[in-house]
């Protein structure tokens, strides 16, 4: 039975996980948004959500939690200064998880993981000019 056990095995070691997820977390910390499939972006998304959460309390002692899990100094660096401030008056859920449909070549589920701040604006079409 599985009851009560939340980890997320992916087909990995734990060590190859943990290193996956942290990759994922940084490349959503760089880039704002990234494209994965299903199961990933749902356990990476527990670790994004983790990561403000320290960036929020903006201690030392959490910032070293944060470059022990994330490994990554330059996305801590970011996480801190940018992310975890434009979240300060929310109390949670922090991401966003938009479905795109399956991956033509084996059927995964693809989404985009994004953070629910950075709405991007939709390229708005352009209309004949009126005159």
């Amino acid at each position: 039975m599985r009851h009560r056990k939340k980890t997320v095995k992916l087909g990995r070691t734990s060590a190859h996980r943990n290193e996956l997820l942290a990759n994922l977390v940084c490349a959503l910390i760089d880039n704002k948004r990234i494209k994965t499939t299903l199961p990933k972006a749902k356990a990476a998304r527990s670790l994004a959500e983790k990561m403000v959460t320290l960036g929020k309390k903006g201690t030392l002692a959490a910032r070293r939690q944060a470059i022990s899990t994330l490994k990554q100094t330059d996305s801590v660096k970011e996480l801190f200064d940018s992310v975890a401030p434009a979240f300060s008056d929310r109390a949670g859920g922090y991401t966003r998880i938009v479905k795109l449909g399956r991956r033509i070549s084996d059927s995964s589920e693809m989404v985009l993981l994004e953070w629910v701040d950075s709405i991007t604006a939709p390229v708005a079409e352009s209309e004949p000019a009126a005159e």
